[in-house]
């Protein structure tokens, strides 16, 4: 039988990847790098289960790990709020 479980409150940091802010996400997310495709770039987080693609919009988060990943604007907004 499947058991419930609550989120612990956990306090994370998190940069919203808007398309033109390269040099912040670098800055925050040392597991991150770009590809270009002339002006378009593609952003990519080096993970544990590997190369994870972040859409503009998305938020990069850091966990309680010091890992980083991708989370949709969606998901971000109903799982965290401001501190």
């Amino acid at each position: 039988m499947a058991q419930k479980f609550k989120k612990k409150p956990v306090i994370i940091e998190a940069v919203q990847w808007t398309g033109q802010n390269q040099f912040e996400v670098l800055n925050f997310c040392k597991t991150c790098y770009f590809t270009s495709h002339g002006v378009v770039k593609d952003l990519y987080i080096d993970t544990l289960e590997g190369d994870m693609f972040a859409n503009v919009g998305d938020y990069i988060i850091k966990g309680v790990a010091g890992e980083f990943y991708a989370c949709k604007p969606d998901i971000f907004a109903m799982t965290y709020e401001n501190v």
